[in-house]
């Protein structure tokens, strides 16, 4: 099975390494392309025996075909590889504003949506998977079992793609930032090792990680397991619950607006105007 890969950018080449290193692919099995010939290079760098080329060798060799562009860049890319494709081919979107219509309407394959997480760097995470009308159910079992190498492949709803992308994609920066303002303020109120502090919160996210996973429980029954009445945890609890009031309703509706401005920008560019849907439902 051939696996091709347009855009090797950030998570392109995160998807390409990942596949790699897992064992799902090898190196002779994936096709790339890039408009950057740099990036192209240092991919073949590490990995020699891919096979480089433009956007519509990658198209017509592969049974996969990975987009890995930006949202605004898809038309003029589907305008480009549309000749190059078969109705027997999978291309999979990995940006959460493409939607299913935009590419079963431009491209004669079968069209999925798949949304990665920097988090398949570590071989963990989860995959949000939609899956167009035309794929078949072996279709879909091929793509999950792919994407089972790299971490857990969910399917999820269309309308749901951008909520779960908030968890599962925009999570490790959400928590990250909210990881280094804590260890920042840490170590100017203490002068403790900001090395030690990280190496604390990363094992701490990947307990808690496992707790939450494998060890059935919610968040709410793991605040009341550590927070004694009267204790430390439950008064610094109590002041985050008032500072954060709003603030992650906020957040939703950020990622919300700026992910419908998008696919309004994407409906015009291919010429589907005319469907309409409300915020938080797409």
């Amino acid at each position: 099975m051939k696996v091709g890969f347009i855009g090797t950018g950030s998570m392109g080449s995160l998807l390409i390494d990942a596949f790699l290193s897992s064992g799902a692919l090898e190196p002779c099995d994936v096709l790339a392309s890039n408009r950057s010939p740099n990036r192209l290079l240092q991919l073949q760098k590490r990995h020699p025996d891919i096979t480089i080329g433009s956007n519509r060798e990658t198209a017509d060799g592969s049974d996969i075909v990975f987009l890995c562009v930006k949202p605004l860049e898809f038309k003029s890319l589907t305008d480009e590889i549309s000749s190059s494709l078969r109705s027997e081919q999978i291309v999979v979107s990995i940006t959460s504003p493409v939607m299913l219509y935009h590419l079963e309407s431009a491209l004669p394959s079968k069209i999925a949506k798949i949304i990665p997480s920097i988090t398949h760097c570590a071989k963990s995470g989860t995959s949000l998977c939609i899956f167009g009308s035309r794929l078949t159910k072996q279709d879909r079992l091929l793509l999950l079992e792919l994407l089972s190498f790299i971490g857990v492949p969910l399917e999820i709803q269309e309308k749901h793609t951008r909520i779960a992308s908030d968890f599962s994609s925009c999570g490790p920066a959400f928590i990250s930032f909210f990881l280094e303002r804590w260890i920042e303020a840490a170590v100017e109120a203490t002068g403790i090792d900001e090395v030690l502090l990280g190496r604390l919160a990363g094992e701490m996210l990947l307990g808690t990680g496992k707790l939450l996973t494998e060890g059935n429980f919610t968040p709410q029954e793991l605040q009341e397991r550590v927070a004694v009445r009267g204790g430390i945890t439950a008064e610094a609890l109590s002041h985050l619950r008032t500072s954060l009031e709003g603030v992650f309703e906020q957040l939703i509706l950020t990622t919300h607006d700026k992910f419908d401005e998008d696919v309004e920008k994407l409906d015009t560019l291919f010429g589907l105007g005319g469907i309409v849907q409300g915020p938080l439902d797409r």
